[in-house]
């Protein structure tokens, strides 16, 4: 039979075993006036007084949005906010990229993510983790690091974070909170929120919320200089909005979750020999850093000694910013990684990624379909394929005729699990 993945702008097909187990979320459809379900949850939000009427024509407006690397339509939500605040100068916003430690958005990438009108007419800033002059010291975090926070974000009199709740692999779910830590902190902190203790713990997971210490500090840090106003959204396979959640930061969070998790999680009776998956195409799958997501919602399900095939363009590279490549140079093997990351000395950014990509390799082999080149690929210890229903055939020689096929055409958009595991892997 014949699948579709979403596989960066355009997806690709696959002709696949009628016996293979497809899982997505329940489908839902884009919502018949986007604009106009915004505007109405800013004028009826949770928790909260209507936007407008929270915001003075003398305050100064921060609006803390996701970077390039996330699906949110900026373009829709940032512009309906300014328009609401239509009694406050254009001088008065800035607009504050929650690049963590990613890299910075040129002049073109932001009128992609935000419009032209956007970029001409409100002060836009990347986040810089590493330069402490654009960060303030906020205080000590109960685990264990100084809080530091963008120096717009915290001197602003009103504060706003846009986002797109999807499940996420250590954070139970994005969104909400983590738009301001890791989004907008400074290096220190954001290396004690991805520490190997932390990013290690089996409750941070996919779509667990309940004592994940990845979550618990998002929302720590976030007390501490709290957002006056979230605008999230949720959204479908087309990147169409399925529903709006605005309002008082963890009430309305904590609901956009509850949504999320209703129709993206899925109970499978039994792990797989093989499970394909893909990165959720543009703009997530535009490098192999982000596409560790991918392959860890297979992991959910995919046997022990397994095989897992993640489709991910990777059009931005492995990126070659960053460490994520370089670390890989430090050791011979996935389990040597997680030796060398697992002791306490070692602190390198990006390093998260790396342990939890290793973890996956460590229980399963897994095959790359991209635009990498075979070198970079061999590189991070992961297989190139360049042909994904070969390698199904070439499976075939290891696992048998029976071989049982699982494939993710949304990659982690969707959240498979085992009952008796979800909480262990």
């Amino acid at each position: 039979m014949i699948t579709e993945l979403l596989y960066g702008k355009d997806g690709i097909s696959l002709d696949v075993p009628e016996s293979s187990f497809i899982i997505e979320p329940k489908n839902l459809p884009t919502l018949e006036n986007e604009k106009e379900a915004v505007r109405q949850a800013l004028r009826n939000p949770i928790g909260v007084l209507p936007l407008k009427e929270s915001v003075k024509s003398t305050d100064t407006v921060s609006i803390v949005i996701s970077d390039i690397t996330r699906p949110t339509p900026n373009h829709i939500l940032v512009p309906l906010l300014i328009e609401e605040l239509s009694h406050v100068p254009l001088e008065n916003f800035v607009i504050i990229n929650g690049t963590g430690t990613h890299r910075d958005q040129t002049k073109e990438e932001f009128i992609e993510m935000l419009g032209e009108w956007v970029v001409d007419n409100i002060r836009i800033i990347n986040n810089n983790c590493h330069d402490k002059e654009t960060l303030v010291n906020l205080g000590h975090s109960k685990f264990g690091c100084d809080v530091y926070l963008n120096k717009d974000y915290v001197e602003s009199d009103f504060r706003i974070v846009t986002g797109f709740i999807e499940p996420h692999f250590f954070a139970g779910f994005s969104g909400g909170p983590k738009g301001i830590m890791p989004g907008i902190a400074g290096i220190e902190t954001i290396m004690t929120f991805h520490n190997a203790r932390m990013i290690g713990d089996p409750l941070a997971t996919w779509g667990n919320m309940v004592n994940n210490p990845v979550q618990d500090m998002t929302r720590e840090i976030n007390a501490l200089c709290k957002p006056n106003f979230m605008l999230n959204v949720t959204l479908n396979r087309e990147k169409g909005i399925t529903e709006v959640f605005a309002g008082e930061l963890y009430e309305a969070h904590d609901k956009g979750c509850a949504f999320a998790k209703e129709h993206t999680m899925f109970r499978c009776e039994e792990r797989f020999d093989v499970v394909i998956t893909s990165n959720s195409g543009y703009p997530l799958d535009q490098n192999l850093y982000q596409a560790v997501k991918g392959m860890s919602a297979a992991h959910k399900i995919v046997k022990e000694g397994g095989s897992i095939i993640i489709a991910s363009e990777c059009s931005d590279g492995l990126p070659d910013h960053g460490n994520y490549s370089k670390i890989f140079e430090m050791a011979d093997s996935p389990q040597a990684l997680l030796d060398l990351i697992n002791n306490p000395d070692f602190k390198l950014f990006d390093q998260w990624q790396v342990q939890k990509q290793a973890v996956i390799q460590v229980w399963a082999e897994v095959y790359v379909y991209s635009k990498l080149k075979d070198e970079q690929v061999f590189g991070t210890m992961l297989k190139p394929t360049h042909d994904i229903e070969k390698t199904l055939e070439d499976l075939k020689k290891k696992y048998g005729e029976n071989m049982t096929i699982a494939i993710l055409p949304l990659g982690p958009l969707t959240i498979p699990y085992v009952e008796e595991k979800i909480l262990a892997q």
